[in-house]
C-alpha cells in the first residue's frame, strides 16, 4: 500500500483541477522497475498485486489520493498559449521516501481532463515504452530526471495513425512544476498565487533559502544554475530532448516529458529529431540558447516578488540571466574535462575540445564511439571499438595532444583508466534500437529486445564485446529518422 499525501492538492485549487482517471477495460501489468520502487520504500509483492495494479491503472482509487490535473501555460516552439495543463496525466498524490525525499506519482495517459483540448488523454503503448526507456537510460548515466514506475497496458485499441494498444506510464518526479506553471498566473497578473507557488516551490525543494532576505533571487539563481548544469549533462551524452517548450522545463531542474527525445549518432550539431521541429529551434546545439530563452521567461514571472520597484526588478534578473553562458560553459567544461580524464583546467582545454568536436563533425564519427574509444586508445588495446573509431588519422593525431596533455597533469593510469571508464557510456538507447524494441512489442507482443535494450542501458558504462551489436549506429546513422510526440 501506498501512503501518500497530497500537499499540492491542498494549495489553492487554482492550481489543479479535481479529476477521476478513466477506468480501463482490460489492466495488466506489463512492467514494474524494482530498484525505483525499493527506493520509494514501496513493498515488491504490493506492487505486483491486484491493487497496486488497480491503482495505477487507474481502476481504483486507493486511500489518501486526491487525483488532480495541474494547469499551465506555455510557449509552444516560442508560441504562446495562455492556458495548457495536463491533458492526459493525473497526479495521484505524493510519497515520501526513507531519505524523506517527496516524490509525485503520477499517471499518464490515464484519459481526458478538463485540460486535454480536443485530445482523448490516452497514451498508446509506443511512446509509454520509450519514456520508460530512456528515463532508466538517463538515470543511469546519472543526469537528473523524471523517473517510471510501471507500465499497464489497458486493453484497448486507441486510434492514432492506425489502431494501437493503450498504456498508462506511472511516472515519478520530484516535482512536475515547470516554467509554464509559472507563466500561466503570472500572465493573469495573479501575483498573490505566484507568490504562493513560490513558497510552495521554496519551501518543498530548497528549505535552506527559505529565510533568505530576498529568497525569490535565491530561487531564480538556483533555478538558472540547475539548468545550465542539466543542459552541459545532455550536451555531454549527444541526447536532444526535442521540444524544450515552457511548459517541459522542469522547475528543479530535472529532465520531463520524453516525447520526441533521440540521441545523436554521428556528431552534427545541427541534428535535429522532432517531426514537429521544422525550423530546428530545439537542435543539439541550440539547447543552450533555448534553455536561457525559457529562463528570461521564469526571471520575467518573478519580477513582481523580486522587489517593490520593477526597474530594479528587471536590472537584478537581467543579472542573474547574463551569468548563464559563463555559467552553462563552466559546467559544460567540467563534463567534458571528466570524458577526457583531465582532473584540472587549463585555458587550452576548450580548444582542444573544440579541436575534437571539429574532428568528429568533419569525419562523420559517432559521438559516443569516440569517448568511450578514448579508454582503449589510452591503454593502447585494440577492440570492436577501437578498430571503429581510429579510422580517423585526424582522430589520430588528436589522440597525441591528448595524451601530452594528460601527461601534464601526473594523474596515475589507474586514475585516468577509471575516469574514462566513468565518464563515457559505452551502451546508449541508440534510435535504430529503440524503435526496433518497440516495434516488435506493440506490432508483435514480442518484449525481449525491449527487456534485454532495457538491462543494457541501465548499465552504460560496461562494454561487453558480446554486445557488440548494441554499440554502433546503423550504417544510414540518423538519416531521415525522426521522432514524435507521444505521451
Amino acid at each position: 500500500m501506498i501512503n501518500f499525501e497530497n500537499s499540492f492538492h491542498e494549495l489553492n485549487n487554482e492550481f489543479y483541477a479535481n479529476v477521476l482517471p478513466s477506468i480501463p477495460p482490460k489492466p495488466e501489468l506489463l512492467a514494474c522497475n524494482k530498484n525505483l520502487a525499493h527506493k520509494l520504500g514501496i513493498n515488491l509483492s504490493w506492487l505486483e498485486s491486484e491493487e497496486a495494479l488497480e491503482c495505477f491503472s487507474g481502476s481504483k482509487i486507493i486511500k489518501n489520493s486526491n487525483p488532480l490535473a495541474m494547469v499551465y501555460a506555455g510557449h509552444q516552439f516560442g508560441n504562446w498559449v495562455p492556458r495548457l495543463g495536463d491533458g492526459r496525466a493525473v497526479l495521484l498524490g505524493e510519497l515520501i521516501d526513507k531519505d524523506n525525499q517527496r516524490w509525485d506519482i503520477q499517471l499518464k495517459g490515464s484519459g481526458k481532463t478538463p485540460f486535454s483540448r480536443s485530445g482523448d488523454g490516452k497514451a498508446v503503448l509506443g511512446p509509454v515504452l520509450r519514456e520508460y526507456l530512456i528515463s532508466e537510460a538517463m538515470s543511469a548515466l546519472r543526469i537528473p530526471t523524471t523517473l517510471a514506475l510501471t507500465v499497464v497496458k489497458t486493453g484497448e485499441r486507441i486510434q492514432r495513425e492506425a489502431l494501437l494498444p493503450g498504456a498508462i506510464l506511472t511516472r515519478v518526479a520530484k516535482s512536475h512544476i515547470r516554467v509554464g506553471t509559472f507563466q500561466y498566473f503570472a500572465s493573469r497578473g495573479e501575483y498573490d498565487i505566484l507568490k504562493t507557488l513560490s513558497d510552495y516551490v521554496i519551501n518543498r525543494h530548497f528549505p535552506e533559502i527559505k529565510n533568505k532576505k530576498n529568497k525569490y533571487l535565491e530561487f531564480l539563481k538556483i533555478a538558472i544554475r540547475a539548468q545550465a548544469k542539466l543542459i552541459s549533462q545532455w550536451m555531454s551524452v549527444s541526447f536532444i530532448h526535442g521540444v524544450m517548450n515552457t511548459d517541459n522545463c522542469s522547475i528543479i531542474g530535472d529532465t520531463i516529458d520524453y516525447g520526441p527525445c533521440a540521441f545523436m549518432d554521428i556528431f552534427k550539431p545541427e541534428t535535429v529529431f522532432s517531426s514537429i521541429d521544422t525550423y530546428g529551434r530545439y537542435s543539439y546545439k541550440n539547447q543552450p540558447i533555448i534553455c536561457q530563452w525559457n529562463l528570461i521567461q521564469l526571471a520575467n514571472c518573478l519580477l513582481p516578488l523580486l522587489s517593490n520597484n520593477k526597474e530594479k526588478s528587471i536590472k537584478i534578473a537581467q543579472n542573474e540571466i547574463d551569468r548563464f553562458p559563463k555559467l552553462f560553459e563552466s559546467f559544460w567544461l567540467q563534463e567534458m574535462r571528466k570524458k577526457l580524464a583531465l582532473k584540472s583546467g587549463t585555458l587550452k582545454d576548450t580548444k582542444l575540445i573544440t579541436e575534437l568536436h571539429d574532428i568528429m563533425e568533419h569525419d562523420k564519427l559517432d559521438f559516443t564511439l569516440t569517448f568511450s574509444s578514448l579508454y582503449y586508445v589510452f591503454i593502447n588495446k585494440n577492440n570492436v571499438v577501437f578498430d571503429y573509431i581510429n579510422k580517423s588519422n585526424k582522430f589520430k593525431k588528436w589522440t597525441l595532444k591528448w595524451k601530452n596533455r594528460l601527461e601534464s597533469e601526473k594523474n596515475s593510469k589507474a586514475n585516468i583508466v577509471k575516469l574514462l571508464c566513468n565518464s563515457n557510456p559505452s551502451i546508449i538507447p541508440r534510435n535504430h534500437l529503440v524503435e526496433e524494441a518497440i516495434k516488435l512489442a506493440v506490432y508483435d507482443n514480442n518484449y525481449s529486445k525491449f527487456f534485454k535494450l532495457m538491462e543494457l542501458v541501465s548499465k552504460p558504462f560496461c562494454l561487453k564485446e558480446k554486445n557488440r551489436y548494441y554499440l554502433f549506429p546503423p550504417k544510414d546513422s540518423d538519416k531521415n529518422f525522426q521522432t514524435f510526440c507521444g505521451t
